[in-house]
């Protein structure tokens, strides 16, 4: 369970900064207990030993939705309004900004920019294997939507049953 304080704290940043939903928050915070596990940091230690970069920070948040949503991570995440890298940087300084993360004189919102895209973190670990290596372009018109010759031209009536 959740202290209480944090729990009041994140309601006040909600209600401040609207931008991302309260459970983005509470997934930030076990991410980061996460991150310090998985690097094998002191969690009891002096903060020194326990301090967790922005890009090590970025990459347990991978790993940890990966591991929590698998193939939906992105969805949830979005549902959250976290959309890029740099959305975990403004979770992360509002938790700083109300005390309850603690930063360096070096950490700054600057380190989550560019961090990873989005679909490549989280959609294409979960696509078949063949398709990993094509990614297509945005820009070209889809060859699937040409038309079939066999299709009619879509003025002909449905009919259930014989005619």
């Amino acid at each position: 369970m959740q202290n209480p304080s944090f729990i009041e704290a994140i309601e006040e940043i909600v209600q401040r900064d609207p931008r991302f939903h309260r459970d983005a928050y509470f997934f930030v915070r076990e991410a980061l207990d996460y991150t310090v596990k998985m690097l094998h940091k002191n969690p009891h230690g002096p903060p020194a030993h326990r301090h967790v970069t922005g890009q090590e920070l970025l990459e347990g948040l991978r790993r940890y939705a990966l591991e929590q949503f698998g193939p939906m991570s992105k969805m949830v995440l979005e549902e959250w309004g976290i959309k890029q890298c740099e959305d975990f940087g403004e979770i992360v300084f509002n938790m700083v900004e109300k005390g309850i993360l603690g930063k360096t004189e070096r950490d700054s919102r600057d380190d989550f920019k560019g961090g990873y895209d989005f679909d490549e973190a989280f959609v294409r670990p979960f696509q078949p294997q063949r398709l990993r290596h094509v990614r297509p372009s945005r820009n070209k018109p889809r060859s699937d939507r040409r038309r079939d010759n066999n299709l009619g031209t879509g003025s002909e009536k449905l009919s259930s049953g014989s005619n």
